[in-house]
């Protein structure tokens, strides 16, 4: 197979585009180092394109391997035929090489091992070339006691037993079968006991065509099998498939042998080909719905950690409770936790004690000027909001308070990277402070937290997890890389995403900035163990340092370009302080061609670099929609049909987005409930996570908390 070839029509790019990022990826380069600084190589591939691109050589390189074990496997048995290498040659997936290799692969056991064993295979190939006659009469000469074969009944069963596997073993067959039964299958569900309460109930008595199934309905069925609440079936159009094999092997009107054949075949569809065939088809269902939740997960999660920070504040950060008592911890506008209390004025509680808690956080405001609260949305939320609303009316201070998802604090504040950060600290003042930092900075904070117990995705725990967990850590690279980090205050959690940083080399440029002071140059970067030249050339274009003795140390110019950008300003009639004042500016260059090849640059790396330097160490998330700041509070029972609400996109799943509208449950927006402007395939055509929308009550459920939502207004 030309991998290259297969590459560039499945990606619908240029064969040159395939080979450079290929031979970029071959070199040891990272993904968004060849995606920002190697676009003139690719063709401006983007990291999305790229990680694609890399997932389908890596898939494919692995078949070539595959078909090459089994090709060598087939010829060590003395089997292979050139019809044979040229048909596994030829296959596209895993799933074909294995139909190909199947009749050649090591068995335990079987039926037909034993009739073979029995010396009974040159009657079944009599049997199979339909000239037999009388299959009794030919099947007398193969009885034998010492061979255990007492009849000619038994003989025959020996015949049909090898026949019935040679059948199961032909991979034409089973691609038809396979194909058939996704095609005209039905997927159906039964409840195990049907009196039983849970949240499967929809699929209690569920049918749907194969064809036809979305990705979360497979997760959700899986899930409710492996619960043991549901059993499982896929019906295959079994009727067409045996006529379909008749019509294939039976080949002449011998009743005696087409009879004989017609039982065969039947046989070794349902005790061998179905089972199989079903197997391969829910697998081939459960990749695709995995692979398709994996990349919602994807989206939310980089929407999510893009999230613009809210910079300059002095946030007080709460981890509501109810016995143990509410966690609050000062963070100042760095980072940096100035003081840490626990209140109780929550359920069980007293007067005395929602006094007490009101009066600690009075002080607690004007003492370190906290201007935002940021109340996790845990438990007890609901009720510490109520007294943080309380508090703001009697107070002249101005102070407003965001729900901030407290997704992963626990296993964040209950982890060892939160023990080192935090030794003096419990995990409730730690997750305090951690709810406190994600407003901040929602990106340097969430990386410390296993991308999967974030929860932006939808049955995260029922696939693949070291596929999910790939996935992600490329989204988190991705995102950590888009936006840069400062050199000199950036933690070793959120260094280690940075292209070309490995954990050891992250802890090392900590170690270095702690014994050396602030880093004053990319170039001191070389000076840090472990760091070298092709590890620099990686990173150094995503290390940000202000003040430092290179201005353009501060932006995203990669120092490979430092020289064409500093015959750029020349060119062009600036000098170096051009790039440290602050106030965005535009720069007329004209033509962009002529002026790249005066620079000895590419145009997309001159475009880049006017860019930044219009707007140097510009931050992408700036561009994102503001999170919302509250100062009152809503009750579900205050909602009312036909209220229109402002929320924040909490989620996106195949069916629809939950939407937070400050009540402390997620109102669902259906996906056709989404816009009525055109068809919608996916809500992440329409929304994104952190989005700010408007939306319509349609309908409340306070019993089962349950909130019906448009944003058709």
């Amino acid at each position: 197979m030309d991998i290259l070839a297969k590459l560039t029509g499945e990606l619908q790019i240029k064969r040159w585009q395939t080979e450079a990022a290929v031979a970029l990826i071959d070199e040891g380069n990272t993904i968004p180092f060849i995606a920002r600084y190697r676009k003139e190589k690719t063709g401006s591939l983007n990291d999305e394109m790229l990680r694609n691109l890399n997932e389908r050589l890596t898939y494919l390189r692995n078949l070539e391997e595959k078909k090459s074990q089994a090709i060598s496997a087939i010829e060590e048995q003395g089997k292979l035929t050139e019809e044979i290498r040229s048909a596994i040659e030829k296959a596209e997936t895993m799933v074909a090489v294995e139909d190909l290799y199947r009749p050649f692969r090591p068995k335990r056991r079987t039926r037909a091992m034993i009739a073979r064993e029995k010396g009974l295979e040159s009657l079944a190939e009599l049997i199979f070339s339909q000239k037999t006659g009388d299959l009794e009469t030919a099947a007398v000469p193969y009885i034998s006691e010492a061979k255990g074969v007492a009849s000619a009944q038994e003989a025959l069963a020996g015949a049909s037993d090898i026949l019935a596997e040679q059948v199961s073993d032909d991979a034409d067959v089973r691609t038809h079968i396979r194909k058939m039964t996704m095609r005209e299958g039905l997927m159906t569900t039964e409840a195990k006991d049907e009196k039983v309460q849970s949240v499967y109930e929809m699929y209690y008595h569920f049918e749907e065509p194969v064809a036809k199934l979305a990705g979360y309905r497979v997760l959700a069925i899986n899930r409710g099998e492996k619960e043991k609440m549901l059993t499982v079936r896929l019906d295959a159009p079994v009727e067409r498939i045996l006529e379909w094999l008749k019509r294939r092997y039976i080949r002449k009107n011998e009743p005696d042998s087409s009879e004989f054949l017609e039982t065969m075949l039947a046989d070794s569809y349902q005790r061998l080909i179905a089972p199989a065939i079903e197997r391969d088809i829910r697998g081939e269902l459960t990749e695709k719905a995995e692979d398709g939740a994996i990349r919602v997960f994807g989206k939310n999660l980089n929407q999510l950690l893009m999230q613009p920070p809210i910079a300059g504040e002095v946030v007080l950060g709460w981890d509501p409770a109810f016995r143990t008592g509410c966690k609050l911890a000062v963070v100042d506008a760095t980072g940096k936790v100035l003081d840490t209390t626990v209140i109780y004025p929550t359920a069980p509680t007293t007067p005395a004690k929602i006094a007490a808690a009101k009066d600690t956080l009075k002080k607690l405001i004007r003492k370190y000027h906290i201007s935002l609260i940021s109340l996790g949305n845990g438990t007890a939320s609901r009720e510490s909001e109520a007294v943080i609303v309380e508090l703001l009316k009697e107070m002249s201070e101005k102070v407003a308070y965001v729900i901030t998802n407290e997704a992963g604090a626990s296993v964040y504040s209950a982890s060892k990277l939160a023990t080192e950060e935090f030794p003096q600290f419990d995990v409730g003042q730690r997750s305090a402070a951690s709810i406190a930092r994600r407003v901040q900075d929602p990106l340097a904070e969430l990386v410390k937290i296993d991308p999967k117990a974030i929860g932006v995705g939808q049955y995260q725990h029922d696939m693949n997890q070291k596929k999910l967990g790939d996935a992600l850590e490329g989204v988190v690279e991705d995102c950590v890389n888009q936006v840069g980090v400062d050199l000199n205050t950036a933690s070793a959690s959120l260094l280690e995403y940075i292209s070309g940083v490995s954990k050891t080399v992250a802890k090392n440029i900590v170690a270095y900035r702690e014994a050396n002071g602030r880093f004053m140059s990319r170039k001191e970067l070389l000076n840090v163990p472990k760091l070298g030249p092709k590890a620099f050339e990686q990173c150094a274009g995503f290390m940000r340092i202000s003040g430092g003795t290179n201005p353009l140390d501060a932006t995203s110019i990669h120092p490979e370009s430092y020289e064409a950008a500093g015959k750029l300003l020349k060119e062009l009639g600036y000098g170096p302080e051009f790039i440290t004042e602050q106030s965005a500016r535009s720069i007329f260059i004209g033509d962009y061609a002529k002026m790249a090849r005066k620079l000895g640059i590419g145009e997309p790396t001159l475009r880049d670099m006017v860019q930044e330097l219009c707007r140097p160490g510009r931050d992408p998330r700036e561009d994102m929609p503001q999170p919302i700041l509250r100062n009152d509070v809503l009750d579900i029972k205050d909602l009312k049909e036909g209220m229109v609400l402002k929320g924040t996109v909490r989620n996106v799943i195949d069916f629809g987005a939950f939407v937070d509208i400050g009540v402390h449950q997620d109102g669902l927006v259906h996906i056709s409930r989404l816009t009525d402007k055109k068809f919608v395939k996916h809500p992440l055509e329409v929304v994104s996570v952190g989005d700010i929308v408007e939306v319509k009550v349609l309908a409340v459920d306070v019993a089962k908390k349950r909130i019906s939502l448009s944003m058709i207004l």
